[in-house]
């Protein structure tokens, strides 16, 4: 069981005490990691392995070998320690240009992903949805509640879907799904290992993946057959910020924006429960 009191600790402070004794390949993870910081916050294990060269395995090791139970763990604590530098002393001025900042500030990051996005890849996915007979949205940790949300946006666009809060929830369903079904995974960070797990179930099964993530270079990605970005650029990472959902919300509203078809929805009756309950609403 790993040591909790590490968790306090700066990340930086654990590196350099433990450094003679991890092994050589590893001596270069914790070198790349002292020298650039914020890179590395930046990365997701893939990323940060061909940065240092070495394999994905050995960042992995590292991190045990100083106490960490994972990447995940030592990225977000440094990620935590540089947070609240970055921080410190920072105020927030209270005035209608501060918030007008802040949604430009969202404005341009969606018309960023917009940029970004292959069309090719966009209309693919589109079709998929389109001819699938049911899709499977795996997601994992804060990302559960997108999944909830683009389920039921799909149920009022007539497309049958499962979702769940938990990856023994989603794996039951991508184990028994058909031929005609597709698979959908959410990962911003594009390595939660419930999701990688369900992509290479879904793989194993000869299924379709779509891929929703802020990381091109990542295992979601490398193993779905369409990757949809969800970020409009390289930039780094911020603590307090990117646990936010909006660009990824964004991502799914663009998609299903392709998909939506009147016609289509009539025919399934996809509306009538909200026919039936709009008795419920003032």
């Amino acid at each position: 069981m790993k040591n909790d009191n590490i968790l306090q600790r700066e990340v930086l402070d654990v590196i350099k005490e433990k450094y003679e004794e991890i092994f050589a390949a590893e001596k270069k993870v914790a070198d790349f990691v002292l020298q650039n910081p914020q890179k590395t916050v930046d990365s997701n294990v893939s990323e940060l392995a061909k940065q240092s060269g070495v394999s994905d395995a050995t960042i992995v090791r590292m991190c045990h070998h100083i106490g960490y139970t994972g990447y995940y763990q030592f990225r977000i604590t440094l990620a935590r320690d540089l947070g609240k530098k970055q921080y410190e002393g920072m105020v927030i001025p209270k005035n209608t240009g501060a918030i007008a900042k802040v949604f430009h500030d969202y404005a341009e990051m969606l018309i960023g992903i917009g940029r970004r996005i292959d069309p090719e890849v966009m209309w693919n996915c589109v079709n998929l949805l389109k001819i699938c007979k049911q899709a499977h949205i795996i997601a994992i940790g804060n990302t559960c509640s997108v999944s909830q949300y683009m389920g039921f946006r799909l149920g009022r666009l007539g497309i049958r879907s499962t979702y769940g809060s938990s990856a023994e929830f989603f794996m039951n369903h991508v184990n028994l799904a058909e031929p005609e079904d597709i698979v959908v995974a959410i990962s911003k960070s594009g390595t939660s290992k419930p999701v990688v797990l369900g992509l290479e179930l879904a793989k194993d099964k000869g299924l379709k993946t779509i891929a929703i993530t802020d990381h091109v270079q990542s295992p979601v990605s490398e193993l779905a057959d369409y990757v949809l970005l969800s970020s409009g650029k390289d930039e780094a990472f911020n603590y307090y910020k990117d646990y936010a959902q909006t660009n990824v919300m964004a991502t799914i509203d663009a998609l299903l924006n392709f998909v939506t078809n009147e016609e289509w929805i009539q025919t399934k009756q996809a509306d009538r429960p909200e026919t039936i309950l709009s008795e419920y609403k003032l």
